[in-house]
């Protein structure tokens, strides 16, 4: 596997060596060992999956508090655009995000650190989205922030009325107006 460091720290893309053949293929999706030396120790306690079409916009999430999450997400069906936001205000890179794009066919993953807004945007007809995380929901943390924030810029690559969101989603504060990580 290859880790890529981006701009945010603690942030990380994941490219796997995949094998293939006229069987199909073959790749290590998560290795213990070789994620901890490069990334560090992360005790993930749960898998999540979830199934969305073209235009669905999740997020942008977390959880406060001791209840913060970090995530190692992935796409096994489909194509999602796939964003992290730093919510660290004493980091240099507070509000800014990394953008990444997920699909069966890069088979590429995103490291999510705690501390961090999550959400993805789906790119084709259908998408099946899987994730670890090292902490359990807790609904009474949860929290979030507007996928279309102006202060965040995000630039999402599809006609914005064409977004298929959570009435939740719609309501969640600014980030200027959000409760955030020291």
């Amino acid at each position: 596997m290859e880790f890529i460091k981006t701009e945010i720290e603690g942030v990380y893309i994941i490219e796997p060596k995949v094998f293939n053949d006229a069987r199909g293929y073959f790749f290590e999706a998560w290795k213990k060992a070789e994620f901890e030396e490069h990334i560090g120790k992360v005790d993930f306690i749960q898998d999540n999956e979830s199934k969305s079409s073209y235009g669905v916009l999740r997020g942008l999430h977390y959880q406060k508090g001791s209840y913060s999450q970090a995530k190692l997400v992935r796409v096994i069906k489909g194509k999602v655009l796939d964003v992290a936001v730093d919510l660290r205000k004493s980091s240099p890179t507070f509000g800014h995000y990394v953008m990444v794009e997920l699909s069966d066919e890069n088979k590429r993953q995103f490291f999510i650190p705690r501390c961090f807004a999550h959400g993805f945007l789906v790119l084709s007809d259908e998408a099946i989205f899987t994730y670890k995380v090292d902490n359990i929901y807790a609904p009474q943390e949860e929290a979030g922030i507007r996928w279309n924030d102006p202060d965040l810029g995000i630039q999402w690559p599809i006609d914005l009325d064409a977004v298929q969101t959570s009435e939740k989603d719609l309501k969640q504060p600014f980030l200027r107006d959000a409760e955030v990580f020291d």
